[in-house]
């Protein structure tokens, strides 16, 4: 008779090839194992413990709050102004440089991380408008300007707020705070590593330099910015300071996002906030599902001793914590092509975190060092979601995209070398916060 856990998992992979959402598949193939283990086993098994696991487990997760609200603060600063507002200003900031459209792709994608937590976001809000821009009068190829939206829009799950973290968080116990903290300096260090990147492409292919933004612009474009530059202060300073949750902090970005879309810009309609909710709770649910389903599969893991399994497995090797984390780069980064982010941190490294933590490997360093790899995945072929996102924007074939993104994908492997190996360099500013990690 075939193991039960095998027909589980051939059944998941069988749907989530088929088309069915990751989240649906492992639902579908837990209740399978649940049923079969409950003919087998009918009085140590209940197919109904999957439905309890999956409604305690969204029921109790507080923090899971914030992603809803994370995802209608961005959707609401994508239908209104701030986009544009901010644009202006990074275009005044670094627009005079050598590729300087694209040094604004890089800063605006960094300060817009700073209000949405979300690499999709950020690609379908600021991407469209910069991707206009860098195209308009034949100044950057659209394949070009699709390769460094979609490379940009990485950053925004690394600096805070951060959906991915809050994922984090609920699989690993962690705190979501000293976790927002943990991807300040690597995000910072990701835009950096681009930034260059995107000069020495400049360089190389002779990309104009923009006409610099007078002097006596600059107060003007600041002043006109300085509501929507202000929202990730109030929130990493409200986090930060002790003042309100992770979760609280979704809120408030959700309600400042609306209140100076429509008090202070007006460029929010009722028909376009209705849009706006609509859309956004579209994404939620999507995310929902996959939360959902996580928590019933990793009960079947649980059942199954997979962990310890695994971590027996490794502990064989005797790799040691700087092998251990070689490896679990190289297995996240080959997963990541054909694994959406969500369903990597929910499914795989609940797998891997009991033996990083045996191995003495702080566990928020390990977090920061697994969005990154999950974030490299959203741009590496062939299934990277943001490739498919900035193709579509573009009207450009996915492979022309993914030939001119090869340079930034290696600038982000260069920054997770280093994120990797020199833990200091990711727990410094938790650190300075408290974190006794």
């Amino acid at each position: 008779m075939i193991d039960p856990f095998t027909l589980s998992m051939v059944l998941i992979v069988a749907l989530a090839l088929a088309g069915l959402s990751v989240g649906l598949a492992m639902m579908s193939g837990s209740m399978l194992y649940l049923i079969l283990m409950d003919m087998q086993f009918p009085r140590g098994f209940d197919p109904s413990i999957g439905t309890e696991q999956m409604l305690q487990g969204l029921f109790n997760g507080y923090t899971l709050l914030a992603i809803p609200l994370f995802i209608l603060a961005a959707d609401i600063m994508n239908v209104g102004s701030l986009a544009d507002r901010l644009l202006a200003f990074c275009q005044a900031l670094v627009g005079r440089f050598r590729g300087g459209l694209g040094h604004v792709n890089v800063v605006s994608s960094v300060i817009f991380s700073g209000m949405s937590g979300s690499a999709v976001a950020d690609a379908v809000g600021m991407g469209k408008i910069i991707i206009g821009l860098m195209t308009k009068d034949g100044k950057y190829t659209p394949a070009y300007a699709a390769a460094i939206t979609a490379a940009t829009a990485t950053v925004g799950p690394i600096i805070p707020p951060s959906i991915p973290m809050v994922l984090y968080a609920l699989v690993s116990d962690q705190s979501v705070g000293y976790l927002f903290a943990a991807g300040m300096v690597p995000g910072l260090l990701m835009a950096l590593m681009m930034g260059m990147t995107n000069y020495l492409v400049a360089r190389k292919r002779g990309f104009p330099v923009d006409d610099a933004v007078p002097a006596r612009d600059l107060p003007r474009v600041t002043y006109q910015a300085a509501p929507a530059l202000l929202l990730p202060v109030i929130l990493l300073g409200g986090i930060y300071g002790g003042i309100m949750t992770p979760t609280e902090a979704a809120a408030v970005a959700a309600f400042y996002a609306l209140f100076i879309s429509v008090a202070l810009y007006r460029s929010v309609t009722l028909r376009a906030f209705w849009d706006t909710l609509l859309a956004g709770s579209r994404s939620a649910a999507a995310i929902g599902v996959l939360i959902g389903g996580s928590l019933t599969f990793n009960y079947v893991l649980a059942r199954e001793n997979i962990p310890s399994e695994l971590a027996a497995f490794l502990a064989g090797f005797d790799l040691g914590p700087i092998g251990f984390l070689i490896a679990v780069n190289l297995l996240l980064l080959v997963l990541g092509c054909v694994l959406e982010g969500g369903a990597i941190i929910l499914i795989v490294l609940p797998l891997l975190i009991p033996t990083a933590s045996a191995l003495g490997i702080d566990l928020v360093h390990f977090g920061v060092i697994a969005v990154v790899n999950a974030m490299i995945g959203l741009i590496t072929p062939p299934y990277g979601l943001l490739l498919f996102i900035v193709s579509n924007i573009t009207k450009q074939p996915v492979g022309r995209v993914i030939a001119e993104i090869w340079p930034f994908i290696i600038a982000l492997f260069l920054a997770l070398a280093l994120i990797t190996f020199v833990p200091d360099f990711v727990l410094w500013f938790p650190r300075l916060l408290g974190y006794q990690g």
